[in-house]
């Protein structure tokens, strides 16, 4: 009896800035969704989404960018609000090809003016009996701040997530010291796929000379297949970030 393999799961990380190329000089939303959608992936992570604004001028048809984004190619979306202006909001959003079953968001700001979210995606894989939790994160700038948000995101991980589920944790880490990588794994099992793979973080900022490995993916009960950096065109006019893209096997 031949053993039935269930098949792998595209995944990508991206900061999107929302909407706007380095230094906000032009919005350029509709180019970055054409950009996404070549790559095809079942679950996208996205970082700095703009959720709502008043001003027409940084949304497409005053459409959240998650709603934009995912149109007729992801059903299944999930949005975490994390900073709140008068006249607008942004955060972390999550994109699927397959049903979320529930998902929080969690606001792990440290005291100041920075907001910061991790939003948590439970995820139904028709083809694996276990459900699949994804966490998008985006942690803060000061070293002090992530410290204590790789805290909670450990707590997160080991209150919300069966300890035999497939775990995706993927984002912006800020992390330009990389000091998360053994912690998270010593505290509850998380492995970074580029480390893995090719025994150092990807460098990923500034994208178009990429020098600090700022954006992650980490995954537990679960191994990946040749992760890679996009290239710099289009994606160094498209973000800051270079996006991350891995193969994952549950």
């Amino acid at each position: 009896m031949t053993e039935t393999v269930a098949p792998a799961l595209t995944v990508m990380t991206v900061n999107i800035h929302k909407g706007f190329t380095t230094f906000n000089r032009k919005f350029i939303l509709p180019e970055l969704r054409d950009a996404v959608r070549k790559v095809g992936a079942d679950i996208v992570f996205l970082q700095e989404v703009l959720g709502e604004h008043e001003d027409d001028g940084r949304t497409v048809n005053g459409a959240p960018h998650y709603e934009f984004l995912a149109e007729e190619i992801w059903p299944q979306f999930a949005y975490g609000r994390n900073a709140v202006s008068p006249r607008s909001h942004h955060g972390n959003a999550v994109m699927s090809k397959f049903p979320i079953v529930r998902y929080q968001n969690h606001d792990v700001s440290i005291a100041g003016p920075e907001k910061r979210g991790l939003l948590h995606c439970v995820l139904n894989v028709p083809t694996h009996q276990l459900e699949v939790h994804a966490i998008c994160v985006h942690l803060g700038l000061a070293e002090s701040h992530r410290q204590q948000q790789l805290d909670l995101l450990c707590e997160i991980v080991r209150c919300e997530v069966p300890e035999g589920a497939p775990l995706i944790v993927a984002g912006d880490f800020n992390d330009w010291r990389r000091r998360a990588h053994d912690m998270l794994w010593r505290e509850v099992g998380l492995r970074e796929v580029f480390v893995t793979a090719y025994g150092e973080a990807a460098k990923t900022f500034p994208a178009r000379f990429p020098l600090l490995s700022l954006d992650r993916i980490y995954v537990r009960n679960a191994s990946v297949h040749l992760p890679v950096v996009l290239p710099r065109r289009p994606w160094s006019h498209l973000s800051d970030h270079a996006p991350l893209v891995a193969e994952i096997h549950l």
